[in-house]
Parts: structure tokens; sequence; C-alpha cells
């Protein structure tokens, strides 16, 4: 035998009128991801120790995948999720690229001591 609902939860479930409700369009994505990217920009062009570089590189990977994503989740409908795995493709390429940028700041580190990049003029095989 089932029970009638509480009125209090029947009030509870009504929609707030006063509460606005904020609807993501592709004009906020493109937004949110250039001012990712400008962020990845500058601290890549800005920083002089090579982790920080990397982190901005990794900035404008995120805001690229974003745009993929932002592309297809508004474009027609019936469509295949191409945006999507481009984006998965692109978070996989960006693990690969830290992993190797991390292993090559470490081996620069061993030998020279620091990771200033101005510092590091005396690159040799």
């Amino acid at each position: 035998m089932a029970m009638a609902p509480s009125p209090a939860r029947e009030t509870r479930a009504l929609p707030n009128p006063i509460r606005c409700v904020m609807t993501p369009t592709l004009q906020l994505f493109l937004i949110v991801s250039a001012t990712l990217f400008s962020i990845g920009l500058l601290a890549a062009l800005s920083r002089r120790h090579a982790i920080f570089i990397l982190i901005g590189i990794e900035m404008m990977l995120a805001a690229a995948s974003l745009n993929f994503i932002a592309f297809w989740r508004f474009g027609s409908q019936p469509n295949p999720p191409i945006g999507v795995m481009v984006a998965i493709f692109a978070i996989a390429i960006a693990a690969a690229e830290a992993a190797v940028g991390l292993a090559m700041v470490i081996a620069v580190y061993r030998h020279y001591r620091t990771t200033n990049v101005d510092q590091l003029d005396q690159l040799k095989g």
C-alpha cells in the first residue's frame, strides 16, 4: 500500500521563482576556453621555471579540449562523438607530454641543479 507524500516534500519539489537558472551556451564555453588558453599562454611565455612552462602548456591543451567538446555538444544532434574522441586523444597526448617533460626537467635539474630556463644555455649532447 503506497503512502501519500507529505506536504513538506511537495513544497520542496516546487521550483523557486526567484532563483535564476543559468543555462550553458556555446559562447560561455568559448569564453571560458579563451580565458583558460590565455592564462596558459601567459604562464608558458612569462615564467622562468620549466615546471610552470609545462603547466601553461597543459592549460592550453585543456582549453583546446574544451573547445572540441563545446563544438561537438552544440553542433547538429545526430552526429558521431568526434569531439569527445579528439578530446580523449588530446588528454592522452597531454599525459604523455607531461611524463616526458617532467623526465626532461628532472634530468636537467640533476645536471645543472636549476630549473630556470634562462640558465640553461649550455645544453650539449
